[in-house]
């Protein structure tokens, strides 16, 4: 269904959501969706510095030398 809509089809829907909402509705609209991706990009960003972060000191706490560790 989807696949006809064509490029006329998608500037008459511009239109009429433009009409229905007004210039600074849908311009508010896209600043929240901008902020909404940005702190997504910052909480993937965050996870992966924190997993990054739990490797390095799962690393630093197994200091005992493999011959001695079945040695418990």
């Amino acid at each position: 269904m989807l696949n006809n809509i064509g490029l006329p089809g998608l500037l008459l829907i511009a239109v009429v959501v433009l009409v229905l909402f007004g210039r600074g509705k849908i311009s508010s609209l896209m600043g929240e969706v901008g902020k909404g991706i940005t702190a997504f990009k910052k909480g993937v960003s965050d996870g992966s510095k924190e997993l990054e972060d739990d490797e390095k000191a799962e690393e630093a706490r197994d200091v005992t030398p493999e011959n001695e560790k079945d040695k418990v």
